[in-house]
């Protein structure tokens, strides 16, 4: 089986990634093929756990490519504090960058002052589009950031986890990639 976190980005996916290096029957990675494109952009390994926000951009391809056993989780953190850290993310290149200039054409070269708004919408749209891609999936399940010491035992068991779960849940303690305003 393969697992796939499905996110927003900036709510622990590095740190999700980080806890699933702690299974010893999977592999697991964060972003590990952001620099392919077509069919290797989702070559994965059997056996392999992938935290990447990118793939919610490639949600149908996913479905073709992972049709049978397969895991999804919407990995969620409290929305505001997404959208203040991705706010503070408006590089050339980043995500918010092309949410704002690629996906709404005609924004001002500027969105310094509209920023959490675009963030928000962009959290907002994301979530979304993960939730009703995963809408009746009985092989999926959604995992709160805030609510790790929780959910952690239920992902645990539904993949049939094996390894070092105590030292997986310590990484959710742990500030993995914290961006300029992480929330």
């Amino acid at each position: 089986m393969n697992v796939f976190i499905l996110s927003t980005g900036r709510c622990g996916s590095m740190t999700f990634a980080q806890a699933c290096r702690h299974i010893s029957n999977y592999t697991a990675a964060h972003e590990s093929r952001i620099g392919m494109v077509g069919p290797e952009r989702l070559r994965y390994p059997p056996k392999h756990i992938e935290s990447d926000n990118r793939l919610s951009w490639f949600l149908g391809r996913l479905d073709q490519e992972f049709p049978d056993d397969v895991f999804y989780v919407h990995l969620q953190r409290e929305r505001m504090a997404v959208a203040r850290s991705y706010a503070s993310r408006l590089d050339p290149g980043l995500i918010m960058s092309a949410w704002a200039h690629g996906i709404h054409l005609g924004l001002p070269d500027d969105i310094a002052d509209q920023a959490f708004d675009i963030a928000l919408d962009y959290v907002d749209t994301i979530n979304a589009n993960i939730a009703g891609f995963l809408a009746g999936r009985p092989n999926s399940m959604t995992f709160g950031l805030e609510n790790a010491g929780l959910d952690l035992p239920d992902f645990w068991t539904r993949v049939g986890a094996q390894g070092d779960f105590a030292a997986a849940l310590a990484e959710f303690a742990i500030t993995h990639n914290a961006g300029r305003d992480s929330g």
